[in-house]
């Protein structure tokens, strides 16, 4: 946990991925297995490029499967359907679950689409480009299940289904009311102020602006 100074703000570890934009990610439970290229297959991941990427509790793993999957279809050369059309119907599908609108069937025509990915691509972008998918449905599948049957993002990451608040930490600086561009949050100085939910658009000027970090997003 100390390795390049650890998780910001004593942050709760989450998960991993390992092996570049095609591998997997692989849950708290399992940070003891030892890292070597049987294990990492056997957890759904791959060691591939050899990198490893650190995800904490606010990152949310339907956002993290669709982020690696938008660099998968990018790359396809397209010259196999399954490849070239598959993916990018996975992708649609993954858009739909963070914007708030995915429906309980998508999870199931995720997982087959995936299979049938990995089955009959040619080569190896193809047949690894579902592991982020497939490893985040295996291992996180209530988060997606919260995305689509409560229409929420349990990590707070997913704009279109998360909310700024302002806590108690706020002092009443007023420096957020100048920058929203909507004047969606309203307070006298000094004074805890209160952002308009119906107003707000989401665009997180006034987490950027706030130095006292009183305004969170869930």
């Amino acid at each position: 946990y100390e390795i390049g100074g650890g998780i910001p703000d004593g942050k709760a570890f989450k998960a991993v991925q390992t092996g570049g934009p095609s591998g997997g990610c692989i849950p708290a439970e399992y940070i003891d297995v030892p890292i070597d290229y049987d294990n990492l297959i056997k957890l759904g991941s791959m060691m591939g490029s050899g990198g490893m990427i650190v995800l904490d509790e606010t990152d949310c793993m339907v956002d993290i499967a669709r982020f690696f999957l938008d660099f998968t279809v990018e790359e396809s050369c397209g010259k196999c359907p399954p490849c070239r059309i598959g993916t990018k119907r996975m992708l649609e599908i993954l858009n739909r679950i963070t914007e708030g609108k995915g429906e309980p069937k998508d999870l199931e025509n995720l997982e087959k689409l995936a299979e049938n990915i990995k089955t009959s691509s040619l080569c190896g972008l193809g047949q690894t480009a579902p592991n982020p998918v497939l490893s985040t449905l295996h291992y996180f599948r209530h988060e997606y299940e919260a995305h689509v049957n409560e229409k929420k993002c349990p990590a707070g990451a997913c704009q279109a289904l998360s909310n700024y608040y302002i806590t108690d930490a706020c002092k009443g600086c007023t420096l957020c009311t100048k920058v929203c561009p909507v004047n969606a949050i309203s307070g006298e100085r000094k004074e805890l102020h209160i952002i308009d939910k119906e107003a707000c658009v989401k665009c997180g000027a006034c987490v950027d602006k706030c130095p006292f970090k009183a305004i969170i997003r869930k």
